[in-house]
């Protein structure tokens, strides 16, 4: 395979910085404040050249950005180990990241879950997950359990200072009748 040209790295490069920006934003001002004319004006690119890399604007970058999301939880999930720290590393990483984690599950998007086409950095996100429960459909409870958890956290439906024991409450049911773990 040939090494990208320098164009192709200098796209690549402003495709990033578009990205790193929306998410930056989004974090401090939240979704709203992010708009095409402000990351041009962010980042010093013209609006065409944003459209350029994201022919349908907004849309794409919050899509690329819930890309990236996975891709960190991803990376976040399979460092965590053990149930346990699986449970910590997601409830973690939707408190540190809330726009990002908005992006990833609550905004509109393309994204498609469990399905043929789901991209790669979906199907990462979810695999420690599968690992830690060994099939699909326990996986998934533990992956809607925990995404319950954090939505109800995040907007303060939940008593902070009980987290860790509903947490041991949640491995703790999952585990109940599968003696192999």
């Amino acid at each position: 395979m040939k090494a990208p040209t320098k164009a192709q790295l200098a796209r690549a490069d402003r495709r990033d910085r578009i990205v790193d920006a929306a998410r930056e934003i989004a974090e401090v001002e939240g979704w709203p404040a992010v708009t095409v004319r402000r990351l041009a004006d962010t980042i010093g690119f013209s609006q065409p050249v944003l459209y350029g890399h994201f022919p349908d604007g907004r849309d794409g970058i919050i899509r690329a950005v819930a890309l990236d999301g996975f891709a960190r939880l991803a990376e976040l999930l399979t460092a965590a180990g053990d149930l346990s720290g699986i449970c910590a590393a997601y409830l973690e990483f939707a408190r540190s990241r809330p726009a990002t984690y908005e992006a990833m599950f609550s905004m509109p998007t393309d994204l498609e879950f469990a399905r043929p086409t789901t991209p790669e950095p979906l199907r990462a996100g979810f695999r420690p997950l599968l690992s830690a429960m060994g099939d699909e459909t326990r996986a998934e409870i533990l992956w809607s359990a925990l995404h319950g958890l954090a939505d109800l956290s995040r907007h303060g439906r939940l008593r902070p200072d009980h987290e860790t024991a509903r947490v041991e409450m949640l491995i703790g049911l999952l585990r109940r009748g599968h003696p192999h773990e």
